[in-house]
C-alpha cells in the first residue's frame, strides 16, 4: 500500500511540473508576444516622425496608382517601358526634327493598311489562300461613359478651385498658382507644346523611379528646403502681405 501511495504522489508531481511548465511556456510566448506588439508600434511611431515628400504615407507604387502603369514608371518591367519610351521618342523626332505633320501621317498609314489589305482580299482567289479576317471594332459604351465620367469629375474639381482662387480666399494658393502659370509661360516660349509634353512625358518615367532609388536623401533634403521657404515666407507675410489692406469678409445672405 505504502508502494502504492508513493507511485501515485510521484505521479501527480509529475502531472503538476509539466502543468507548470506550460504555464510558464504561455507565460513567456505572452511577454515575448506583447514585445513584438511594443517593437512594432515604436518602428510605426519612428516611421511617422520620419518626413516624407508632400506628406505621402503610402510607398511610391502605391502613389502612382499601384497596377501595369505604376510598374511602367518605376520600370519594374524594363521592357515594356523601355519601349513605350522608344515609341514617344521615335513619335517626337518624327514630328519634330522631321517636321512630319500629325494629318499627313495618319493619312498614308491608312492608305498603306486599305491598299494591303484592299489587294490581299482580291488577290486570295487567284492564290488559293483564305482573305484576311477584318475583325469587327466596336467601342464599349461603358468605356466612353466612364472616360467622360472621370473627365467631367478632373474638370469639375479645376473649376472648383479656380473660383475658389480667384474670390480671394487663400493668398498661398493664389501665389502658388500665378508663379506656375508663369513658370509654364516661360516653358511655353522656349519649347512648343510637342517638346514640353515630351519632356513631361520623359520626366514622368524617370523622376519616380530615382526618387524611389534615392527616397531617403531626397527626403531629408525637402525636409529642410521646406523648412527654410516657410521661413522665408513668414518674412515676407510680415513685411509685405500682412500690410495689404483687406475688406472685411462677409457672408452674403439672399432671400
Amino acid at each position: 500500500m505504502a508502494d502504492h501511495a508513493g507511485e501515485h504522489e510521484s505521479v501527480v508531481e509529475s502531472i503538476m511540473e509539466k502543468i507548470n511548465d506550460k504555464l510558464h511556456d504561455h507565460d513567456s510566448s505572452s511577454s515575448d508576444s506583447e514585445d513584438d506588439k511594443e517593437k512594432i508600434s515604436s518602428v510605426d511611431a519612428v516611421k511617422a516622425k520620419i518626413y516624407r515628400l508632400f506628406g505621402r504615407e503610402r510607398p511610391v507604387h502605391k502613389v502612382l496608382g499601384g497596377g501595369k502603369p505604376a510598374d511602367i514608371f518605376l520600370w519594374r518591367d524594363k521592357k515594356i517601358t523601355a519601349g513605350v519610351l522608344g515609341f514617344a521618342t521615335s513619335l517626337w523626332v518624327l514630328f519634330e526634327l522631321l517636321q512630319y505633320h500629325l494629318l499627313t501621317l495618319v493619312c498614308h498609314i491608312l492608305i498603306l493598311a486599305l491598299a494591303v489589305l484592299f489587294l490581299w482580299s482580291n488577290a486570295s482567289t487567284f492564290i488559293n489562300k483564305s482573305p484576311p479576317q477584318i475583325p469587327d471594332v466596336i467601342l464599349p459604351e461603358d468605356i466612353v461613359l466612364g472616360v467622360a465620367t472621370a473627365l467631367r469629375i478632373e474638370i469639375n474639381k479645376a473649376l472648383e478651385i479656380f473660383r475658389d482662387i480667384a474670390s480671394g480666399k487663400e493668398l498661398k494658393k493664389f501665389l502658388a498658382v500665378i508663379a506656375g502659370l508663369w513658370v509654364l509661360s516661360i516653358l511655353g516660349n522656349c519649347w512648343n507644346f510637342l517638346t514640353l509634353f515630351y519632356i513631361c512625358f520623359v520626366l514622368l518615367h524617370t523622376v519616380p523611379v530615382l526618387y524611389e532609388k534615392f527616397e531617403d536623401q531626397v527626403d531629408a533634403f525637402a525636409e529642410k528646403a521646406e523648412a527654410e521657404i516657410k521661413k522665408q515666407y513668414a518674412v515676407f507675410n510680415v513685411k509685405v502681405l500682412s500690410k495689404i489692406p483687406r475688406g472685411p469678409l462677409k457672408d452674403k445672405k439672399f432671400l
